[in-house]
């Protein structure tokens, strides 16, 4: 009689390196490939229509895999351990094998299917998994910089160390599955076309070209010049661990050092991936508020107004309004960009940093608790590790800064696209006969800016004054 098992897919959607499919292979002689659609996801105001249709996609795709290696997709709604438990009394299965995840639900999910059912957590959705870097002490690091020369101080990782997808899965053919939702569904010509497939080929291109430049270009917002793999890593389309060997492969490959720096650069950002899983892991209450207990009571303004237009790339900074445009219509934004909107949300506009957190994972394709979590936290200057509290980012000279010649405001803000170099960063600035020839006049086709940046910015370093004075 053959032993059954039970792969719980949640966020690895891939065949390679999966470290949780090899376990389960490992202890069966055939394999359920299971995912739940857990209401607790479908029903959250943090999971957007645009996550959750490249989820679909993903699902999709990942079936289409499986089904070329002799298995299929099994797909079961509810909560996790009803959907588990009917499953096991069907197959009578020996174990259940799954990724570890480490957003605060996800603890409290495992925990209590641990308790219960044969639950074996193999492989990480971080490179090195929380607790793999400590300090001496056995402390968690807080300061990326220790973190990130601790993380590097273990032995690299090569192809060797990626494991190769099965040639074969055999999975029970008389089990029922739920049909994949088709909708939300990702629009033609969607920028991110979902799957592993997608995600190595991907992976491939910038490792052969724009890793080589990328500590020069990433953040320029008007080229193309990061790997836009956030989407794939989010989902374990691509295991991070592969992304990694594909950085030291690129270091070791290059011609010389300043390509080898870039495609450093590269590693590193992808240990800061690895940094804010770590920060979520050991310390979640930074799910729920601020890192530090001194900037919980900020005296912000949250005016709603201002917030609605913020969202819809209308607050008359052009930098500002062509990334919030760029995250409606494509549900993604430039890096850089995302410092420049998250700096203006909390410290220009003084709007509590957990609205412009929320807002993203409604929008983002690559949402992920840790990472935006970690990153509002640094623009907020309120987390681990933060951007200082004064420091403030310009919404002009970041934009003539990482958008020189305007194509990036351009594309995405089309009412500015004949203002004149001299003005577009600046278009209250235009003189009435400017406006005509640009055809775009002020207060009408573009607005005034909402707020000025030199008064915002004493008005906000007052109120974390504040708040440090409070809690001193």
């Amino acid at each position: 009689m053959s032993t059954i098992t039970i792969w719980w897919i949640r966020r690895d959607l891939r065949l390679h390196d999966n470290a949780a499919l090899r376990a389960a292979q490992e202890r069966g002689d055939a394999v359920v490939p299971l995912f739940i659609l857990d209401p607790f996801f479908e029903q959250s105001d943090y999971v957007g229509v645009k996550r959750r249709a490249f989820l679909y996609a993903g699902l999709r795709a990942l079936d289409a895999d499986l089904r070329t290696r002799g298995s299929r997709l099994i797909v079961r709604r509810g909560h996790p351990a009803e959907a588990l438990r009917a499953l096991i009394d069907e197959t009578n299965a020996a174990g259940i094998f799954a990724e570890e995840d480490y957003s605060p639900y996800a603890r409290r999910r495992d925990g209590r299917i641990a308790a219960e059912f044969p639950l074996h957590l193999a492989g990480s959705s971080a490179i090195r998994p929380p607790g793999a870097v400590l300090k001496q002490d056995g402390a968690p690091y807080v300061v990326y910089t220790p973190f990130m020369r601790a993380w590097k101080a273990h032995a690299p990782l090569r192809d060797a160390d990626v494991l190769p997808a099965p040639a074969v899965i055999r999975t029970p053919s008389d089990l029922h599955s739920e049909p994949v939702p088709s909708t939300p569904a990702l629009p033609p010509g969607a920028p991110f076309p979902a799957g592993e497939a997608e995600a190595q080929r991907r992976l491939w291109a910038f490792g052969e070209a724009n890793i080589y430049r990328y500590d020069e270009q990433r953040n320029r917002m008007d080229l193309d010049g990061t790997s836009q793999l956030s989407p794939y890593l989010r989902f374990g389309m691509l295991s991070a661990r592969a992304a990694a060997a594909a950085a030291w492969n690129a270091m070791q490959a290059a011609e010389n050092q300043t390509a080898r720096g870039n495609a450093e650069v590269w590693l590193n950002e992808l240990i800061w991936r690895d940094f804010y899983l770590h920060i979520l892991a050991h310390f979640p209450h930074v799910a729920r508020a601020s890192f530090y207990p001194q900037y919980r009571e900020i005296p912000w303004r949250n005016d709603a107004a201002e917030f609605e237009a913020w969202r819809h790339g209308r607050t008359g900074y052009p930098v500002i309004d062509a990334a919030m445009r760029q995250l409606a219509h494509s549900g993604w934004m430039h890096n850089r960009a995302r410092m420049i909107v998250a700096s203006f949300l909390v410290k220009d506009l003084l709007i509590n940093w957990q609205w412009g957190e929320r807002w993203f994972m409604q929008q983002l394709v690559d949402g992920d608790l840790a990472s935006n979590n970690g990153g509002w936290q640094w623009s907020a200057g309120t987390g681990t590790d933060a951007a200082p509290y004064f420091r403030i980012f310009n919404p002009i000279t970041q934009g003539q800064k990482f958008d020189p010649d305007g194509r990036y405001i351009r594309r995405w803000i089309p009412e500015l696209a004949h203002v004149s170099d001299k003005y577009l960063h600046e278009p209250w600035k235009m003189p009435v006969g400017a406006q005509r020839q640009s055809r775009c006049q002020l207060g009408s086709d573009y607005p005034y800016p909402i707020i000025d940046h030199k008064v915002a910015r004493q008005h906000t370093l007052d109120a974390y004054k504040t708040a440090r004075a409070r809690h001193a």
